[in-house]
């Protein structure tokens, strides 16, 4: 029996890695009768064969997972944005953002082609609202090397919408894994979906990338939506304000006396996080429970 690390599953294998090897592994049974499906990401225990195959017999409990891209216990979320050739998507990148803060994931932002145009407005919304950003091109090397450290000792996901560049900055970060790139699709006006099947690709001692399938608005609005009472605190700039409002049942949205507004009216805030946010709350606030599990 070995207690090891799933990195990839396609097609009811899963490939564990454990004792200094990768082991093809089946699950038991036992699992899909309880209606639980291991993922990349788990940490498990495995009945190892001597041929190197094995089954896995049980899966330890996740600090954290995404539905989709599905991945478990990640340490931080480096959320891939283009500034151009496809422009960023503002509302898309806060609700990644707040599907990580509200899964206890860290969220990194790397701006991604700075060789076309600059990142600085971008780097100033997210710096502003306290999150680390990168501002990196693949095309030349500028800032990579600013970014390999960060994943040090820790599981990274990587993340962005099709065509951002996170193949080619991950064949950056480590030269020799070769990922598939895709060209942009301008008759679409988004990339090609390259990346086929989450995968942990080990960098180092405790250190695994995965390059994810693209986000989309369509698959956060369907498997990771915030609970609305949750979803102000996905958003971190809103913490030295959101107690000072005049109603203790304020939502920030359009109250009088929410001191959330009064931030972003004075510059504190971002408006256009602000604006996402009650973008985001108006999609939740009518939908029930059951369409949240």
């Amino acid at each position: 029996m070995h207690q090891g690390r799933i990195i990839k599953g396609i097609g009811g294998f899963y490939y564990v890695e454990a004792a200094g090897m990768v082991y093809e592994c089946r699950a038991r049974g036992l699992f899909r009768k309880n209606k639980i499906s291991p993922m990349t990401g788990d940490t498990v225990r495995i009945q190892a064969e001597k041929d190197g195959t094995g089954y896995i017999e049980e899966i330890m409990p996740r600090k954290n997972f995404l539905v989709r891209p599905p991945v478990s216990n990640i340490d931080q979320l480096m959320i891939v944005v283009s500034v151009c050739d496809p422009a960023p998507n503002f509302f898309v990148i806060d609700k990644t953002i707040a599907a990580a803060e509200d899964k206890r994931i860290e969220p990194i932002l790397v701006i991604s082609k700075t060789d076309l145009q600059s990142g600085g407005q971008i780097e100033e919304i997210y710096r502003k609202a306290g999150f680390l950003c990168f501002s990196v091109s693949s095309a030349t090397g500028d800032g990579v090397e600013a970014v390999r450290p960060r994943l040090a000792g820790k599981i990274t996901a990587f993340t962005g919408n099709s065509g951002v560049g996170k193949s080619s900055l991950l064949n950056r970060i480590a030269p020799g894994l070769n990922l598939e790139t895709g060209e942009i699709s301008y008759k679409l006006g988004r990339g090609r979906h390259t990346t086929r099947q989450v995968e942990l690709i080990r960098l180092g001692e405790n250190t695994y990338v995965a390059d994810t399938p693209g986000f989309s608005s369509i698959q956060i609005e369907r498997y990771d939506l915030v609970r609305k009472e949750d979803l102000q605190y996905c958003f971190r700039e809103f913490e030295p304000y959101r107690n000072h409002c005049r109603f203790t049942s304020c939502s920030h949205v359009c109250e009088k006396g929410c001191a959330v507004i009064r931030a972003v009216e004075e510059g504190k805030i971002s408006r256009s996080r602000h604006d996402s946010y009650a973008a985001m709350y108006a999609e939740v606030k009518e939908i029930k429970e059951w369409n949240l599990k």
